[in-house]
């Protein structure tokens, strides 16, 4: 049987009796078809999930009670950060879902030469809200209670010019280091930067070097920006996580 688990912004403790966002009532009564005293479970991102009940149903919203809790224990050991060049329209959200459901810990979306995606401070927001849905959306489905961190975009310029990185790669098929020959530890982070759809540019892997990014093949093959992403975290996990 399914479990139903739903993400809400809200303090969450046993015995606390909470009303629901209007979203997610919707969801659990016009969808799910929940009825009272029907249970589901509640996160909000603090690596704890909650059973709740209905207890009460109203036009505009309903109201629940929280009955017990219990820790999750399913992140992964790695601390995976993803610098991922801005792909157009649902490639970026199939990375984000992806790359959540496989277990990373945080994302920046990044603006590199031939990113095509431009975005003004209004339509950035309007982008951080959307990506963060889609990465809500995952951890209910994947059962993650904690929520990877997702920072504001950012130019590659930027990154090298204030960042010293250790244990960054970036995917070049011509490299020589291969995932069987690194040494990763899973105390330190893991940096990823993953290139557009045009691919990166001489500037853009001078700018990598200078952050102590270095090459990396996981093959002969030119990957897709939605493929390389999330071949390059399930390697990773395959090798030094949780599978």
């Amino acid at each position: 049987m399914r479990t139903i688990r739903c993400y809400v912004d809200l303090d969450l403790n046993v015995g606390k009796e909470i009303i629901l966002p209007e979203i997610t009532s919707n969801h659990l009564l016009r969808v799910l078809r929940l009825e009272i005293n029907d249970t589901f479970q509640l996160f909000n991102g603090d690596g704890s999930d909650y059973q709740a009940k209905l207890i009460n149903v109203e036009k505009k919203h309903s109201k629940a009670i929280i009955f017990s809790t219990h820790t999750t224990n399913n992140e992964s050991p790695l601390k995976i950060h993803l610098f991922q060049s801005i792909a157009r329209g649902e490639k970026m959200d199939l990375i984000l879902q992806k790359a959540t459901e496989l277990g990373i810990r945080s994302f920046t979306p990044m603006v590199s030469d031939r990113t095509e995606v431009k975005l003004d401070i209004e339509r950035s927001e309007k982008k951080l809200q959307h990506w963060q849905g889609v990465i809500r959306s995952a951890c209910e489905q994947s059962g993650r209670s904690t929520l990877p961190v997702l920072h504001e975009p950012v130019g590659l310029k930027q990154i090298a010019a204030n960042s010293v990185f250790t244990q960054a790669y970036y995917l070049d098929p011509k490299a020589t280091n291969r995932i069987q020959n690194l040494k990763i530890y899973a105390d330190n982070e893991v940096n990823l930067a993953i290139g557009p759809e045009g691919g990166f540019s001489d500037r853009d892997l001078e700018l990598l070097q200078i952050a102590k990014f270095q090459g990396l093949t996981i093959g002969p093959r030119i990957l897709r920006t939605e493929t390389a992403g999330i071949a390059i975290i399930a390697a990773l996990q395959s090798q030094f996580g949780d599978w």
